[in-house]
């Protein structure tokens, strides 16, 4: 795989992942978990919120994260 390759699908990649914080942290969504109850003693809308940023910022690491070199055979 060349390089133009690399960076085409890791351009893919940070779109999606923009694309998926644009929706985790708009209005619509937000208002789902907007409701008076709670996950393990933390209101649901914190939970989400903390999901959603933790999510976020995971897929982003992948995204942009290392590729490991292709071995060269060495005589």
């Amino acid at each position: 795989m060349d390089r133009s390759d690399r960076s085409d699908r890791r351009a893919a990649r940070l779109i999606a992942v923009c694309l998926f914080g644009g929706l985790c942290f708009n209005y619509p969504v937000l208002a789902i978990f907007d409701r008076p109850s709670t996950v393990l003693g933390i209101p649901l809308l914190y939970a989400w919120l903390f999901f959603a940023w933790a999510a976020t910022i995971a897929m982003l690491a992948w995204a942009v994260g290392r590729e490991r070199p292709q071995s060269v055979d060495r005589p």
